[in-house]
């Protein structure tokens, strides 16, 4: 069984040889290349290489197209700042009123930064071909309406001016997906779909502004032949059984959410969970004997569950290589050690 039938079996809920192996790699895989973070968000060839050069050293079961929150709105035409050793963002808000929003047009996923996104999965999936699951990434329209808005502005607009806010999710929605789609065309099998500021809201405001408009992206993707992982970092602890109707076919566990409350929710919908080590307890300051307790106690938990071994976010990329590979190991190790 490779990498990818693993992912697709635990996705299923039908058996495989052990659980898949999905961790998050930003900063970890740019820093074993030996770039500059500007390097690694900047050019699709760098972020395929980082990324192959991972799954390659480490030996997990999904590669993903992930560097920055900040693609969409520099092809809305942001002004975009590049650190060296972070992560792109915009200067400052795009939108701020509706005359703002009615001088922004569709842009084309051919060009700008989203291509360059498109060229890494486009790397990735030729090199890996269907050894291995591969995902390009957008992020969800209520995280790109914060992007383009800013946080603090959008959280406002929603109070203040809601019939604006879904004017600029209605906007956003069609050109996250145009994003979408553009990486499934280059090889892509499951976008990562980004919704972290979700988790600052209430389930009544997630309904109204985050789920309407993930529901009709994990669709689009769906309808195009691929799959949705949803990856709303946080503590979404009351948003998980409004999360389990998006229709993804995947959903992302932070450490902060109870994991057997989480498991039962997710099994209830017949769906796939990963999840949830802590990515600085349970790896970056732990030691390789804590981290594989820690990964067999999710992997017990999970026994019955459509389940795959992961962080709650990103992998730090101080974690140790000892440890990161204790961590990719231990489906493995548990399975043998039973």
């Amino acid at each position: 069984m490779n990498s990818k039938e693993r992912c697709l079996a635990a996705i299923n809920g039908t058996p495989a040889d052990r659980a898949p192996v999905f961790p998050l790699l930003m900063f970890f895989a740019q820093d074993r290349l030996g770039v500059t973070y500007r390097q690694f968000a900047t050019d699709g060839r760098v972020t395929a290489e980082a990324q192959l050069k991972a799954l390659e050293d480490y030996g997990f079961d999904a590669v993903t197209a992930c560097t920055d929150a900040f693609r969409l709105t520099a092809d809305l035409g942001a002004e975009m700042v590049y650190p060296e050793d972070g992560p792109p963002h915009s200067a400052g808000p795009l939108v701020r009123t509706v005359q703002d929003l009615g001088a922004l047009r569709r842009p084309d996923p051919g060009a700008g930064r989203m291509a360059d996104r498109a060229l890494a999965v486009r790397q990735m999936a030729s090199a890996v071909a269907d050894r291995c699951l591969v995902l390009g990434w957008i992020d969800m329209p209520f995280a790109e309406a914060c992007n383009v808005c800013h946080l603090s502005d959008f959280m406002m607009m929603m109070y203040d001016r809601p019939a604006m806010a879904h004017q600029v999710l209605e906007f956003l929605t069609d050109i996250v997906i145009d994003f979408a789609l553009s990486q499934l065309a280059a090889g892509a099998h499951m976008l990562g779909a980004g919704d972290a500021a979700a988790s600052l809201i209430s389930p009544e405001f997630y309904r109204e502004f985050a789920l309407p408009y993930e529901q009709r992206v994990c669709q689009a993707i769906r309808d195009a032949g691929g799959m949705t992982k949803l990856h709303i970092c946080g503590n979404t602890t009351s948003l998980l059984a409004d999360m389990a109707t998006c229709g993804a076919e995947l959903y992302n566990l932070d450490h902060m959410v109870d994991f057997a409350a989480a498991r039962d929710v997710y099994d209830a919908a017949g769906v796939c969970f990963k999840g949830n080590i802590d990515p600085v307890t349970d790896m970056l300051q732990a030691t390789p004997g804590q981290c594989r307790a820690r990964c067999f106690e999710c992997l017990d938990l999970a026994r019955d569950s459509r389940f795959m071994l992961s962080p709650g976010c990103e992998v730090p990329a101080a974690t140790t290589d000892e440890v990161f590979t204790t961590f990719c190991q231990a489906p493995r190790a548990f399975v043998e050690s039973r």
